[in-house]
């Protein structure tokens, strides 16, 4: 059988590095790192872990699994510990023997003894069902003075007609504030091209929900089409060079959808 071609390796490699696939020059970390988040938020139930209604899997079940072989313990408890975005909450389960028992804080003390029976979850950023995530609702406005996405130019055409969605997650993200801002920890990628900023109050008054995770993330549904409209964008930038500037839009009057109530 004769070799591919130049030409055909050079276009299997450009498809792997496109489709983002290509893994051969991460590190065994990073490979961790994504494996574990991928089941964490969305492969639990196929990889065959049990997950509790607050997002928890037991941590010996799940270092059990194969796509996990290159992972021990000490492992994760670095990753956890040096997330940048605190991703993860590990936790203990009390006393009890019901399954369903409250999972408590872990300590230092508790997340190293092999006799210590830990859990963990993601944070946010499921596509999982978990109703008990134990975030905290934002009831007034003024509770997050900034609520922000951040998105590719390709994105920005169809989110400029159409407005926010959570596609197949259970919340869309927003941050708190501009990448690299102070004591904004996760809710964009840095590399974002684009920020649509929110007028929580607006949306808020057309009866769209929010949320704060574990680690700042600012979580909402969305309407009842999972949408955040584009009447409720306060303003959009684009990058340029090494700053922004204002893209100009046109705000049309959002109305509460048929079942929703203004909050």
């Amino acid at each position: 059988m004769s070799e591919p071609s130049s030409e055909s390796r050079s276009t299997n490699a450009t498809t792997l590095r496109k489709g983002g696939r290509d893994r051969r020059n991460e590190s065994v970390e990073i490979r961790n790192s994504k494996t574990l988040s991928y089941i964490l938020r969305h492969g639990a139930a196929k990889e065959h872990l049990t997950i509790r209604s607050d997002g928890y899997v037991r941590v010996s079940d799940l270092l059990a699994r194969p796509k996990l072989r290159e992972l021990d313990l000490p492992g994760l408890l670095k990753i956890v510990s040096t997330d940048q975005k605190q991703r993860y909450q590990l936790g203990v389960q009390s006393g009890s023997d019901d399954p369903n028992a409250p999972i408590l804080p872990v300590t230092p003390g508790q997340a190293t003894d092999p006799t210590t029976s830990l859990w963990i979850r993601a944070n946010q950023g499921h596509t999982l069902k978990v109703a008990d995530l134990e975030t905290k609702p934002i009831t007034d406005p003024s509770e997050v003075p900034c609520a922000v996405h951040g998105t590719n130019l390709k994105a920005w055409e169809s989110i400029k007609e159409q407005g926010l969605s959570r596609m197949n997650r259970n919340h869309i993200h927003l941050a708190s504030g501009r990448p690299g801002a102070s004591g904004v920890i996760s809710g964009m990628r840095n590399s974002s091209q684009i920020l649509i900023f929110i007028d929580v109050a607006a949306a808020m008054a057309a009866g769209i929900s929010f949320h704060l995770s574990a680690n700042g993330v600012i979580l909402t549904p969305g309407d009842s089409n999972g949408l955040i409209p584009p009447g409720v964008f306060s303003s959009v930038e684009r990058k340029v060079d090494a700053g922004w500037e204002n893209i100009p839009l046109t705000r049309e009057a959002v109305t509460p959808s048929a079942g929703e109530t203004p909050t």
